[in-house]
């Protein structure tokens, strides 16, 4: 029992690191000239055949549900939020601040599911809930005030603002993913959610300049394969895994390694410094999330990544 919670944690863990391993990538791609645009289509495109192939898979291994046009085209509609609208203005996004300020933001996805959560569904917040929240962006605000002493403060703020704008947008596709998860099936939400975006980012390529995806460098290409592979379908395969085993609730407290993973991560790969401020911050937002895990009243959400 106690080696299958360990292999757990361990599973968690994997794929909480490689999923903060993306904003690591992205920066790489820029260093080497592409888009935000070009990076998130040939993310998509290289993500889309291998979810497919697991689609295929798990339905060898178990039997699946017709899936209804009504839920077919609900997974699209949300496909469009969570991968491709959110991942496009967590990329432009990136281009301004750094990746461990990247990381605090999105790990506020719990507070905005709850904040949405009340207007959507009519949920209820306890004053512990708002207290946490409280707690959380004070811890934003630490790790804002780093970035803006080694940054030029506007990119910093409009970085920082599109990323925010990224959370509230997948905080959406979670909510009504979690509506759907339990019909479609996490993996064929995925897939499905992946191939609509992966259209859009497409057309999105077609309409600013088509040709800019087949003349990157390797460097690019290499990279976009680490994405879609390493940083995309591996960890939400490993995130998956865990909640199966331990439940969404000591998952999500695993992940708390997410934003000291990138900041660390920044400092090896991409030399963005580390400061005490930066530090307290983020102890500061995982405080914050903590006191929000342990009330237990978060609407349970799939676990399909992030951004």
């Amino acid at each position: 029992m106690q080696s299958h919670f360990i292999v757990s944690i361990v599973f968690a863990s994997i794929g909480v690191i490689l999923f903060a391993a993306k904003a690591i990538v992205v920066k790489f791609s820029y260093q080497y000239g592409a888009t935000a645009d070009v990076i998130l289509t040939l993310r998509m495109v290289f993500s889309l055949p291998i979810f497919w192939v697991a689609v295929w898979w798990s339905q060898r291994h178990s039997a699946l549900q017709p899936l209804i046009r009504n839920d077919v085209m609900k997974v699209c509609g949300i496909g469009l939020l969570g991968y491709f609208l959110s991942s496009y203005l967590d990329f432009l996004g990136l281009q301004y601040i750094s990746a461990g300020l990247e990381r605090v933001i999105l790990y506020l996805t719990p507070a905005i599911v709850l904040i949405l959560s009340k207007f959507l569904l009519n949920k209820a917040i306890d004053r512990r809930q708002y207290l946490a929240m409280v707690v959380a962006y004070l811890g934003i605000m630490l790790v804002f005030m780093h970035d803006i002493q080694i940054n030029e403060g506007g990119a910093v703020v409009l970085g920082s603002i599109l990323v925010f704008l990224a959370v509230v947008v997948y905080s959406f596709y979670l909510i009504f993913a979690g509506e759907l998860v339990g019909r479609v099936g996490s993996i064929r939400l995925v897939a499905l959610a992946s191939a609509s975006a992966t259209v859009a980012a497409c057309l999105q390529s077609i309409l600013l300049d088509f040709n800019q995806l087949f003349i990157q460098s390797t460097e690019v290409y290499q990279l976009a394969w680490i994405n879609a592979l390493f940083c995309t379908f591996i960890p939400m395969v490993c995130i998956m895994m865990a909640v199966q085993r331990i439940g969404s609730s000591m998952t999500a407290q695993a992940s708390t390694i997410g934003p000291v993973g990138t900041a660390f991560l920044g400092w090896y790969f991409l030399s963005e410094p580390i400061s005490l401020l930066q530090l307290v911050g983020i102890g500061v937002v995982l405080l914050g999330i903590a006191i929000l895990i342990s009330i237990g009243n978060t609407k349970e959400a799939p676990e399909t990544g992030s951004p």
